[in-house]
């Protein structure tokens, strides 16, 4: 596979915000759809890690998902919740960026976040952005591009990157890892390419594990299960299993040369909530923005073999179509008015 990404390691050395040790950094969060919404502000608020000391939600503006029933229905419970927590609801988007330092964007439909990031960039917030990422891998390349146009740091994941095991195999706990098998719930969500609503999780540990350097991607679906096939550049196999029927659980297996273990079970919110914390402090990016855009690739990729009859898809051919499209979305997101 061609170096697609080189234009994005900029982030790599973006320190973005110059508070002091003793600041305690305010949070503004994007969307009260999710479960995530509460999970993380009882997290950030509560917790006795000194890094989560650092910083505080302390504003959110609510609206995120117009039109998936079982996002929308959530927003009422979810914002008294948040009022019951202490953090301030604020109607105007604008309004809830001016008074914060940094953004959760936690909208659980990713169609919006494209529209929604576009204020915080603007106004120069370092922002993470919770899976998925977005609604298509042209709106992920021009979340990335517009960062990189207004020079303010964005990351996204899901939690499944921070597990114990995944992380230890990551860094080596097996030996160089040879190929990989990763399994998650995968129900489906129509106004989403198949795998990004829930796959994503297990497609996280995957290439948590795996890294970068997918070449083509070929797919399996019944009605009760997805499985994906990649092999990358140097001729490993990885796999991820999309579970919708049985025992519905996370997981996965590692291969390396030295051992063989498991990963990709589900630990929490914390590790992935400190990463965040972490960030927002330093404005360094914990994920390098050409992994990210591979993992939607792979799930982009994996709705093109369905489309062209379960065959093998390149990788690159789905990237460079969603380039030409992000580019045209992005010029005409920062042309003058």
């Amino acid at each position: 596979m061609r170096p697609m990404f080189l234009l994005l390691v900029w982030m790599h050395a973006s320190v973005f915000l110059t508070c002091t040790e003793a600041t305690v950094l305010r949070i503004g969060m994007i969307g009260l759809d999710t479960s995530h919404s509460v999970a993380f502000t009882r997290l950030i608020n509560t917790s006795d890690d000194e890094t989560l000391a650092e910083v505080r939600v302390v504003a959110a503006y609510p609206h995120g998902s117009s039109d998936i029933q079982s996002s929308v229905s959530r927003i009422p419970k979810f914002t008294a919740e948040m009022r019951a927590l202490g953090i301030e609801i604020i109607q105007d988007l604008p309004s809830m960026i001016d008074q914060v330092d940094a953004v959760l964007l936690e909208t659980n439909d990713g169609r919006p976040h494209l529209e929604q990031l576009v204020p915080v960039l603007r106004a120069g917030k370092p922002c993470f952005i919770d899976k998925p990422l977005a609604g298509s891998l042209t709106d992920c390349l021009a979340i990335f591009d517009l960062a990189k146009h207004y020079n303010v740091p964005v990351f996204s994941s899901s939690s499944l990157r921070y597990t114990r095991k995944t992380q230890a195999a990551r860094h080596g706990s097996l030996g160089k890892i040879t190929g990989c098998s990763t399994w998650s719930p995968c129900t489906l969500e129509k106004t989403h390419p198949d795998l990004f609503w829930y796959g994503i999780h297990g497609v996280e540990s995957l290439f948590t594990v795996m890294g970068t350097g997918i070449s083509t991607v070929t797919r399996v679906q019944t009605d009760d299960c997805e499985l994906v096939t990649g092999v990358w550049n140097d001729g490993r196999i990885g796999t991820f299993r999309g579970l919708r029927s049985g025992k519905r659980g996370y997981g996965g297996v590692a291969f390396g040369t030295t051992n063989t273990g498991s990963i990709g079970s589900y630990d929490g919110y914390e590790g992935l909530v400190v990463e965040i914390a972490k960030f927002f402090r330093s404005g360094e990016v914990p994920i390098d923005p050409g992994e990210t855009i591979e993992i939607y690739a792979f799930m982009e990729a994996a709705d093109e073999s369905k489309r062209q009859g379960f065959v093998p898809v390149s990788v690159c051919s789905v990237i460079d179509q969603a380039m030409v499209e992000a580019a045209a979305r992005v010029q005409a997101l920062t042309a003058e008015p």
